[in-house]
């Protein structure tokens, strides 16, 4: 089998693991910075366009202050990452609110520190007029859901019919007049049909149905289309043998959408706005876990110092993440195994009938890929902690910028009876 090229060697591991136990999360800066130049590099032809990074994909403070210096806002999605993007500075047309089935003190909040709101359903206008006492903000952007199946080619079909965001094309053109009634004056549309595209076709494909609903919009509507919000979809190759997209052949493909069809109907000033977690930094961004059991019975198992608990995609979705075993990158797979973490939970497997390096106790294992929708959806299930995030600086270094959690972190929320007491955390 093919390999991934890592970004940390054996020897920076093992220095790592002297002060930082595994398992741990390790981020490549220089990675992260290098493709964000490149995305922004990419959409430079439109001089509105801003990337809003998905708060949820990495809600790391260091990771979005890396981001910030090249010019990506924040997507969130909840109460508490808006108050990470206020308490981080952000300004408040560099916030985006994209939420569903949301609280009111959550809508009441977004509008509180001025960040744009993304409406997910048409009963929503009617709640949030409650919630705003009828003074909606100038600008507003709702969320279209175009039904029926999504195809490109041959190799990408999801289904937007039965996702659970998003307004039909019916909804999404009265809720614009009955906005615009309400006093809004500036409008947004956003999007997301398939998840984890690895083709360049998608994002363009994608964009003229957007720019072709903005056009509609604004005729049937009267309303001022200032920006389209493409959303996310546009992946990275978890396994070796994926092609990689080429953001700049994408970026190209969204400007002869744009001109084509915006540029046409006399838009050519509509701002184009991205929501990406996954391909900002899902590839610069490892889990680090060391082989601490072996057990030989009808298969072949490695058992890590990592469980779902640190990385959930595996035992949710049956998602893939390429394993290197460090120092051993060019020794022959010749070994099968699967790899499993110690939840009392079968689906507790970060391989399963994976060809391998033979690995020996204690050999560092690194899970690709794992940058985003990582540490992100991490949990407590039987108790576990979660692990810590540590960033590989530019020049080398290593900081820590999230610490990993003690048992006093388990049981804080406790504090009203007397276990921390017996415990003498």
């Amino acid at each position: 089998m093919s390999q991934k090229k890592t970004f940390v060697t054996l020897d920076q591991i093992k220095e790592i693991d002297k002060k930082y136990p595994t398992p741990f999360y390790l981020y490549d800066e220089k990675g992260i910075r290098e493709n964000a130049k490149r995305l922004k590099d990419a959409f430079s032809w439109n001089k509105g366009y801003r990337e809003y990074f998905a708060v949820k994909a990495t809600p790391n403070p260091f990771i979005l202050n890396i981001l910030k210096d090249y010019g990506c806002g924040a997507d969130c999605s909840s109460m508490t990452e808006l108050m990470m993007a206020y308490a981080l500075d952000y300004k408040p047309e560099e916030i985006m609110f994209s939420s569903n089935d949301t609280p009111a003190e959550e809508f009441a909040y977004a509008n509180e520190i001025g960040a744009t709101i993304n409406l997910d359903d048409f009963t929503h206008i009617e709640y949030l007029d409650k919630v705003l006492d009828g003074k909606f903000p100038e600008t507003m952007s709702c969320r279209y859901n175009p039904g029926g199946y999504f195809k490109l080619g041959t190799s990408i079909m999801d289904n937007p019919g039965d996702a659970k965001y998003g307004m039909t094309h019916e909804q999404i053109i009265e809720a614009f007049k009955i906005l615009k009634s309400k006093g809004v004056k500036h409008f947004g549309i956003h999007a997301f049909l398939a998840s984890n595209t690895v083709s360049n076709e998608y994002y363009p494909t994608l964009a003229k149905i957007m720019f072709e609903l903005a056009v509609e919009l604004r005729d049937k509507t009267g309303a001022d289309i200032e920006f389209v919000n493409l959303s996310g979809g546009i992946g990275v190759p978890y396994k070796p043998d994926q092609e990689t997209n080429d953001i700049a052949i994408i970026g190209e493909g969204v400007h002869k959408a744009y001109d084509e069809v915006l540029g046409a109907a006399g838009m050519g000033d509509v701002k184009i706005y991205t929501e990406l977690g996954r391909f900002m930094l899902a590839p610069y961004g490892a889990l680090v876990t060391k082989a601490i059991h072996e057990k030989h019975t009808y298969k072949e198992y490695i058992g890590v110092d990592a469980c779902a608990v640190n990385l959930m995609r595996p035992a949710m979705y049956g998602a893939y993440h390429h394993i290197t075993v460090a120092g051993k990158e060019n020794a022959p797979c010749d070994h099968v195994y699967d790899v499993t973490g110690s939840l009392c939970e079968n689906n507790d497997k970060f391989a399963i009938d994976r060809e391998l390096p033979k690995i020996d106790m204690g050999d560092y294992l690194i899970l690709h890929d794992a940058g985003a929708h990582g540490f992100a959806m991490g949990y407590n299930y039987n108790g576990k902690l979660k692990s810590a995030e540590l960033l590989l600086q530019e020049d080398g270094n290593v900081k820590m910028i999230r610490r990993a959690e003690t048992p006093k972190d388990y049981f804080a929320t406790f504090d009203f009876c007397d276990v921390l007491g017996k415990l003498k955390l």
